[in-house]
């Protein structure tokens, strides 16, 4: 099966990369842009699946196909809302929801090795997806500020103050630049969704942290990697073994 993987946030599509290696399924090639997919498009042959992010950094997805004409299946990965979804099942096109879960791609993967081939009526599908969506693509939003109940009182934590984020003892928790931790109404897993993939990374099960807080970073048995903070440093960091491939790309 020759798999094609076009999206934008480069952890994204490394973690689904990553994914669909544990159900057996070889990713060819990881896109994360209209002009890269068109180019690519013309000088390589269609795979039979492709893994395709909606909003890319420099357009909507469905720009590749004012271009091209592909008769490849896809599979939509989008952080879009219920509303916006309807469409995809009116039109018989496969999503997954974002952060995708190990059981739906599972799910998606098997309902593509099961169904009749046939080619893809992209024309179809994406006129109608666009309509609903607008043409005009829009910028993707992550959130600025958190906040958390102290007593009777709402405090809000602007994002630059937060130096990483923790899972505890069932709860989410935010460090901060003053070496404060803070309880947040969330989990690790929901917040893929609302941190910039820039600034934030997931060094292991338990931590996200803040590119711009690392203050220094060390190797660590078993090929791990030890990362100290500016000024958070109630526990210790670490960058587990199957991360620190990415963790290194990502801080290049």
């Amino acid at each position: 099966m020759n798999v094609l993987i076009i999206e934008d946030e480069k952890p994204s599509a490394r973690r689904l990369n990553r994914m669909l290696a544990e159900l057996g399924v070889t990713v060819n090639e990881m896109l994360h842009s209209v002009a890269e997919a068109v180019a690519w498009f013309k000088s390589n042959a269609h795979p039979d699946l492709i893994f395709l992010d909606i909003q890319l950094s420099d357009g909507l997805s469905f720009e590749i196909f004012d271009e091209i004409e592909v008769k490849s299946a896809i599979i939509f990965t989008t952080a879009f809302d219920e509303y916006a979804l309807q469409a995809f099942k009116l039109n018989s096109v496969d999503y997954l929801l974002k952060p995708i879960d190990d059981e739906d791609l599972e799910k998606a993967v098997n309902k593509f090795k099961e169904r009749t081939p046939k080619p893809q009526d992209v024309a179809l599908n994406f006129e109608d997806i666009r309509k609903l969506l607008g043409a005009t693509p829009v910028e993707r939003e992550y959130k600025k500020r958190f906040t958390t109940k102290i007593g009777q009182h709402i405090k809000m934590i602007p994002i630059d103050e937060i130096e990483c984020f923790y899972s505890e003892n069932k709860g989410t928790y935010a460090g901060t630049i003053e070496g404060r931790n803070y309880l947040l109404d969330t989990t690790l897993e929901l917040l893929e969704n609302d941190l910039e993939p820039e600034t934030f990374f997931r060094v292991s099960r338990k931590y996200y942290v803040n590119i711009n807080a690392i203050a220094d970073i060390i190797a660590y048995t078993n090929s791990r990697l030890k990362i100290k903070l500016n000024n958070w440093d109630e526990q210790e960091i670490i960058v587990s073994r199957e991360r620190v491939k990415d963790f290194k790309t990502w801080i290049a």
